[in-house]
């Protein structure tokens, strides 16, 4: 039973509403954006060629350099008055990325993120506590509007402050929370650091999302904070949060929410269309958005499809990294999510890690530093000397590790720095 009646309809219902509003997404981006009219035409394709979903295919990809191209409002097929809300991306890694949305788009985000939170247990009445970041970071709004959609009573905390979240936590006693699995971690040492049982909290539902994790990591926090530690995908080129949320019944990867967004797996190198179930990049298109329609946005994140279970909508397998995060470390591909996953495996060590990449001589070196768990009685030489063997073994590269004093790791106030890039 899920929020919405479409959830769990038939495939074939499914299937028909999605051409519906697939054409006419596509008929709002040709007919109102200049970047889209031109790129259809160069392909050759115009939104009457699409008389299946397969069609789909046809029709070229979005790259996020387009978007930094036509910075900063140049891809909203509505003029700017029109929108009641920008928001953009930190811009670290280039020209910022701009969204926009109308106020159906932004109903339409409410609709998919109370759905979500729906789907990982939340019910109406809930107390829920916000530590995603809020401002021109769409994760704040994002879950903020949708819990008050679904009726939960918000705490719009947003990141940082880290003993005051652990106070509110205490005082309030929230039952769900929505943040950043990095820094739940350190919601839960400050827990343990001010003297309470994290096991004790009020939090009964954990929604994680903005970052990687591991199988690993949720078993970590789950069994620390004695609560179910759920998946939740978006990003903010799309909608923001709330595009793909995993169910609390089966914790068996994430629902994509079909009906709005319309996703595909490609190979990353040749842009080749793969069945479901094979692993490769994921594209979405959105086919409800009106200010700002994506069609074929490659999102460089790395996965597969698979069939529904908990709802009719396939599932997304957890992220397991971006395509222009992988390391390259002589030869080998190296995610940091696959680090991760060893740390987690090592008894003794904390899930407090960053990898350093460096240049010795004429070759790229990875390192590793991680810090033991709190209560560890194994010698440091025997921790750092079973991670690199299970790194070794695992992943297939030489690493050279450090077992950190406790702290020195730096702590994350939203997502986690994994990597430090010296080169």
């Amino acid at each position: 039973m899920g929020y919405e009646a479409i959830e769990t309809a038939s495939v074939d219902e499914l299937r028909s509403l999605q051409l519906e509003r697939m054409r006419s997404s596509l008929a709002n981006a040709y007919e109102n954006i200049s970047h889209y009219t031109a790129a259809f035409d160069a392909a050759g394709v115009t939104p009457a060629d699409l008389t299946s979903l397969d069609d789909l295919s046809r029709f070229p990809f979005l790259m996020k350099d387009d978007l930094r191209a036509n910075y900063p409002f140049g891809m909203f097929a509505v003029p700017r008055e029109e929108l009641i809300r920008v928001h953009a991306s930190s811009g670290t890694t280039g020209q910022p990325t701009v969204v926009g949305y109308t106020q159906d788009d932004i109903d339409m985000w409410s609709t998919v993120m109370a759905r979500s939170i729906y789907a990982a247990g939340g019910r109406k009445g809930d107390l829920t506590h916000v530590a995603y970041g809020y401002g021109l970071f769409t994760g704040g709004l994002g879950a903020h509007y949708g819990a008050e959609a679904l009726g939960c009573t918000v705490i719009p905390m947003g990141g940082g402050q880290t003993q005051k979240q652990v106070q509110l936590i205490d005082d309030f006693k929230p039952r769900i929370i929505l943040v950043t699995p990095s820094y739940c971690l350190n919601l839960i040492d400050e827990m343990e650091s001010q003297g309470l049982d994290p096991r004790a909290s009020s939090l009964e539902v954990g929604i994680f999302g903005a970052e990687p994790w591991s199988d690993g990591l949720r078993e970590e926090i789950e069994e620390r904070l004695h609560i179910d530690a759920v998946d939740i995908y978006g990003l903010s080129e799309v909608i923001g949060p709330g595009v793909a949320q995993e169910c609390v019944e089966t914790k068996d990867g994430l629902t994509v929410w079909e009906d709005h967004f319309y996703p595909e797996i490609i190979d990353p190198e040749t842009g080749e269309v793969l069945p479901d179930g094979e692993f490769g990049e994921l594209v979405f298109t959105s086919l409800t958005k009106q200010a700002l329609p994506v069609i074929r946005y490659r999102t460089r994140d790395l996965t597969r499809l698979l069939p529904g279970t908990a709802r009719t909508m396939r599932r997304i397998e957890r992220i397991s990294g971006r395509s222009d995060d992988m390391l390259i470390i002589r030869g080998v591909n190296v995610f940091p999510s696959q680090v991760e996953t060893q740390v987690m495996q090592v008894e003794g060590l904390s899930p407090h890690f960053q990898i350093t990449v460096s240049t010795e001589g004429n070759m790229t070196a990875m390192a590793i530093a991680v810090e033991p768990d709190p209560g560890n009685t194994i010698a440091a030489d025997d921790l750092a000397a079973e991670l690199t063997r299970r790194v070794k073994e695992n992943i297939g590269v030489s690493t050279a590790v450090t077992i950190a004093e406790l702290g020195a790791v730096p702590r994350s106030q939203g997502k986690a720095q994994r990597v430090v890039d010296t080169r």
